[in-house]
């Protein structure tokens, strides 16, 4: 958003939502925790006495976040990996960026591991200090806003300098702020927040374990889910380099608290109840959340393979059968072919069909378990939204035409 694109009174609208969101979301998160830990997964009435759970910030979960932190931005900035650029920017050039994700996500993994055996760092450690982890992390990420805040307002655009205070530090105040070539829109989009949400279920898995002797198949499948999920993100992550995130939004408080909070401490509520609730699922039920979450796998994975290869090579096969698109004034190829015909964010739906296998594995126990999938229905709708009406905007007469080729956005015969 850029403070040209909207009318006076929706701006004024916007600023009102912004400082809403800003106490709002926080708060959820920290709702949906103490409902999960405190009260068993049961929605409750928050009193005085209910918030009273919330944990304060102490110096040991400041000294483990920090050192999360550090770990993650060191490897992200001195590990060797594959170099490769990013879109161009307005001014032509690309941004240059270190793909090292899988090497950073599997050194963390071992050393998690490592940690738990030689008895340093108990693998349940982070269950166990969940609730003031993530009131520290609250406060270090708030801190760390403002500061791209500042970096960002130095190199911001002309366009983006036209935003205000609270736009700024909401959306963002530019588009890619960097120390060098340290980039921190990509650094916390792709590292803290997504290992962090790994590492907490395992440490949900082994907390289950001691405690009740065993890891339930409802554990299990919620571990297994979401490390095929992240392990996937980094076998892919040249992919990344061309989503509406990395290309088009600003990097300010809604992506950065989003990315270190949100994804971690709200996306594993299903393992942080099954931590205290040794839940079987019966055979059929593994069966069929298996069968839910690896088809929107593939559906999701076919999707980014056959938009990355026909942006490669747009003469490539997709289904066996040359690909049709749509030739834009702008010189843009719109593609019509594979998964990109049946709907315009196929993709969307393999990602929420993911995320509804990942809140099956608690059952009708808990409504919370399905709290990543609800709260991407939302997100995913939002930003098609957004998107449509971005490439409308964009592309004019042959974005009629695309809609009248590729009639669905997500769910063919719904949405």
């Amino acid at each position: 958003m850029t403070s040209s694109s909207v009318s006076p009174a929706m701006r004024r609208f916007n600023m009102v939502a912004f400082v809403i969101m800003l106490g709002a979301l926080p708060m959820w998160v920290w709702y949906c925790q103490i409902s999960v830990i405190h009260f068993n997964g049961a929605m409750t009435l928050p009193d005085a006495a209910f918030w009273s759970h919330i944990a304060p910030p102490t110096w040991e979960a400041l000294g483990f976040y920090a050192g999360w932190l550090v770990l993650q931005a060191s490897l992200y900035h001195f590990l060797p990996g594959k170099l490769e650029q990013g879109q161009p920017l307005e001014d032509g050039s690309r941004l240059v960026y270190t793909l090292n994700g899988l090497r950073s996500f599997l050194i963390t993994i071992v050393l998690w591991t490592g940690l738990h055996y030689t008895g340093l760092l108990p693998g349940d450690y982070i269950y166990r200090h969940l609730p003031e982890l993530l009131s520290t992390a609250n406060v270090v990420v708030f801190a760390l806003c403002f500061y791209v805040y500042f970096l960002g307002r130095r190199q911001a655009t002309a366009e983006e300098r036209k935003l205000n205070a609270l736009e700024a530090f909401f959306l963002g105040a530019a588009r890619n702020p960097r120390n060098g070539r340290f980039d921190w829109k990509f650094f916390c989009e792709s590292r803290p927040g997504l290992s962090f949400f790994v590492v907490i279920a395992l440490s949900c898995a082994m907390h289950q374990y001691q405690n009740f002797g065993t890891v339930t198949n409802a554990m299990l499948l919620s571990c297994f889910l979401i490390a095929l999920y992240i392990t996937d993100y980094y076998i892919f992550e040249d992919a990344i380099l061309t989503t509406w995130d990395i290309v088009h939004e600003p990097f300010g408080w809604m992506l950065c608290w989003g990315s270190l909070i949100y994804v971690p401490f709200f996306y594993n509520l299903s393992a942080v109840w099954l931590a205290r609730n040794p839940y079987v699922l019966p055979w059929w039920g593994v069966a069929g959340i298996l069968a839910t979450g690896l088809t929107g796998y593939l559906i999701f994975r076919q999707c980014n393979i056959q938009k990355h290869r026909f942006r490669q090579n747009p003469h490539t096969k997709i289904w066996g059968r040359a690909p049709e698109y749509i030739q834009t004034r702008r010189g843009s190829k719109l593609l019509t072919s594979g998964w990109w015909g049946v709907a315009s964010h196929a993709n969307y739906l393999g990602d929420l069909m993911i995320a509804l296998s990942m809140g099956l594995v608690v059952g009708t126990n808990t409504i919370f378990g399905y709290g990543y999938f609800l709260a991407f229905v939302i997100l995913l709708v939002h930003r098609d939204w957004r998107d449509d009406r971005h490439c409308a905007a964009k592309y004019g007469d042959d974005w009629v035409a695309y809609r009248k080729k590729v009639r669905w956005h997500i769910l063919p015969g719904i949405y």
